[in-house]
């Protein structure tokens, strides 16, 4: 074989033949990302299960507006602030609200925690065969590859009729948690040369203290610690069909795919830093800027240290300041606004004050900076990813858990998309791509000549 050829070569040839002139999304109409000129979604379908809320228009124009999130219609700080004043556990009650349309009474609560603690243990050897036998570095992988594995253990993967649907969305909601926490501790063993164990759930703990207990090797935490986690369940368990992961998992539904097979390609979108990744990206910058700035109570000081990261020449080269800006929110992310508050309350506890007020500064800072770089309007605001890992740090969750936890919050948003999905849509989502390549003759084997 020709040593001329390799990857990097084809690599090169093949990002030559895919490029083409940039103005031709301008000159026909061509909504990249499926966004509009204004920067708003294109509109792909109707739902109930929530509704994000960040701007109105008036006059054909965006006009910034305080965000707002609704649950089935119910606002979300309505949830988090029930959750507070009852001194009570809120995430199988949101998970009931978003899956079956309506606040759970009673009795459908009790009903819901013996279905989660009934499906909470994986199937037998499950652990052991999908887990311990091929750890993966990156638990966001490995959590969609179980979700995949799920499959072969179900008696009846592939009736999508609502109720099995139903039945596999529970299901699957009980048992990541224990899948998550598994995938950690064997990543530990098998990548970080650390030791391990495994802890099941304990029938009757909400989610958070099921999480908790699971990590930790001595399963202790305390009521304050899980209840903070419960929120973080919460503010993560939806947000409109829109976004990516979501579009992902109503995309493959409308397919007619099985339950497995549209939940894993959710794990995967989100496991992008474009999506569900920007929470580390954010504490990475956090370390980044303490060890770089001198004075963190002096504005000026994290301010210029922020141009850099704005002009490339810090952090990450990136040329972002991580958990600032939102597709759809303007003047306020309502999940950045309760988490900042939840930050504030217990940073002194768990001696992370100094933290807590460096991303203050950023929030506070960030918007005319970027006004300023890029030029954009000004309802610039911090985004739920600017707190959201500062508070697993405050509850010791490793680094590699914070975008999984995501997803395990997320999980009741996107089964109750792909159950909206299959009860009013039944159509498959197919946009189009306009084809821009001039005709070429085919040319024999023989006659084709090498590029390099």
């Amino acid at each position: 074989m020709n040593n001329k050829l390799n990857i990097e070569t084809l690599a090169k040839d093949l990002t030559e033949n895919s490029a083409f002139d940039e103005q031709l999304h301008i000159k026909y109409g061509v909504k990249r990302g499926l966004r509009n000129p204004d920067g708003t979604g294109v509109l792909a379908g109707i739902t109930k299960v929530s509704n994000v809320h960040g701007y109105v228009i008036n006059e054909y124009e965006r006009v910034p507006c305080e965000g707002e999130l609704f649950y089935r219609g119910i606002n979300i700080n309505d949830i988090v602030e029930a959750t507070d004043r009852n001194d009570r556990f809120g995430y199988d009650e949101a998970s009931w609200l978003l899956l079956f349309g309506s606040l759970p009474t009673k009795n459908e609560l009790d009903f819901y925690d013996t279905l989660m603690d009934e499906y909470s243990d994986p199937p037998m050897s499950f652990i052991e065969d999908m887990i311990m036998r091929a750890p993966s570095p990156d638990i966001m992988n490995k959590l969609a590859r179980s979700v995949l594995a799920l499959y072969s253990y179900d008696d009846n993967p592939d009736d999508n009729s609502v109720d099995n649907v139903l039945r596999q969305s529970l299901m699957i909601i009980a048992r990541m948690p224990m899948i998550m926490t598994a995938a950690y501790q064997v990543k530990k063993r098998y990548y970080d040369n650390e030791s391990f164990f495994l802890h099941s759930p304990i029938p009757g703990q909400s989610m958070a203290e099921n999480i908790l207990s699971m990590l930790r090797f001595d399963r202790q935490f305390t009521r304050e610690e899980a209840k903070l986690l419960d929120k973080c369940l919460i503010l993560h368990a939806e947000h409109g069909g829109g976004n990516n992961s979501t579009f992902a998992v109503r995309a493959l539904t409308s397919s007619g795919t099985d339950t497995f097979s549209a939940i894993a390609a959710g794990i995967g979108a989100l496991k992008g830093p474009r999506h569900g990744g920007a929470n580390i990206k954010v504490v990475k910058m956090l370390d980044d800027i303490k060890a770089n700035v001198g004075d963190y109570k002096d504005e000026e000081e994290i301010a210029a240290y922020l141009r850099k990261l704005l002009n490339k020449e810090a952090g990450d080269r990136s040329g972002l300041i991580y958990g600032m800006g939102h597709a759809v929110y303007t003047l306020s992310d309502p999940r950045a606004t309760l988490l900042r508050k939840a930050a504030e309350e217990h940073c002194d506890m768990f001696g992370m004050r100094e933290d807590f007020d460096i991303l203050h500064t950023v929030e506070k800072l960030a918007p005319e900076l970027l006004q300023n770089k890029m030029h954009y309007g000004n309802a610039i605001c911090a985004n739920v990813d600017l707190y959201s890992g500062l508070v697993y740090r405050m509850l010791g969750i490793p680094q590699e858990l914070f975008t999984p936890l995501f997803a395990i919050a997320r999980l009741s948003g996107w089964c109750a998309h792909r159950l909206e999905e299959i009860i009013t849509c039944r159509r498959i989502m197919r946009p189009a791509y306009r084809t821009f390549h001039g005709r070429l003759p085919y040319i024999e084997l023989e006659d084709r000549k090498d590029n390099f």
